[in-house]
């Protein structure tokens, strides 16, 4: 069986309509190209800076959810929307809506692990001053198979990895924004280790990269197999592409190296 991937890799700006417009836009083109399932990145239609997540976040049913739905039912593609932020009950969370080829809403994820880092020269973040953390594991059934979804820093937790894997996760997916001192030493490297540690595939999807941002993407849009090897890598421009996965490869290994998934 094979998956067709559509990774958008698209520049996020301060308009949020502008924002909607141009995913609405590359999901079309994905699906034109050919993708089943189509992916956006991390906050696709909010300025990354943590003050900021409240001016833009929406309740249920918000405008970046009626986008998605609609897009993913008149292309007919199965749609990880990324994520936005999402407000409830006077919290917000940083959360991944999910739809199915009719629009139907199938799941959401909350980023369960919070960017709170202070890199010694390089990049200081804190999402836990704005957000509050999920509580929820994230596995949907689809036409391949089992998927598994995180976003972002959840891709440093093996545990949270291996217990998608448990429940029957073929295809890990984690829209994701890594910066410019976490990526160039670490984006890579954890996408192959999820990919090799699941006998799984796991996809990344991230903004383009815009070096006058206040917080720049490493990019980077990523496809490791179950092998541990880099299948695709969209380098750093705004790009859509579709990239094929050939899920009977993880059938393979795990059959050639039994690890008990």
């Amino acid at each position: 069986m094979k998956c067709r991937v559509g990774l958008v890799q698209m520049p996020v700006t301060d308009d949020k309509a502008a924002n909607l417009r141009r995913a609405r836009q590359e999901i079309d083109r994905a699906a034109a190209a050919g993708a089943e399932l189509v992916v956006l990145p991390e906050m696709f239609c909010v300025p990354y800076e943590t003050a900021r997540f409240p001016d833009y976040a929406e309740a249920t049913g918000g405008e970046a959810q009626e986008m998605l739905s609609a897009a993913a039912c008149e292309n007919h593609v199965w749609l990880i929307g990324g994520s936005i932020c999402e407000v409830e009950d006077g919290r917000y969370y940083n959360t991944c809506y999910i739809y199915d080829d009719a629009g139907r809403f199938v799941a959401k994820h909350r980023k369960a692990h919070l960017f709170d880092i202070d890199i010694k020269g390089g990049q200081y973040f804190k999402e836990s001053d704005i957000l509050s953390p999920g509580q929820s594991l994230t596995v949907f059934e689809s036409p391949w198979g089992n998927i598994g979804v995180g976003i972002c820093f959840d891709i440093r937790f093996a545990d949270m990895a291996a217990a998608m894997v448990d429940a029957g996760a073929r295809l890990l997916i984690y829209p994701a924004a890594f910066n410019m001192s976490t990526g160039p030493r670490h984006w890579e490297l954890l996408f192959r280790a999820r990919a090799n540690d699941g006998q799984c595939f796991a996809v990344g999807c991230a903004p383009a990269r815009n070096t006058a941002a206040s917080y720049v993407s490493w990019a980077h849009s990523i496809v490791a197999d179950p092998w541990g090897r880099v299948q695709r890598d969209l380098g750093t421009e705004a790009v859509t592409e579709v990239v094929t996965l050939d899920l009977d490869e993880i059938d393979s290994v795990r059959a050639q190296i039994p690890l008990g998934h």
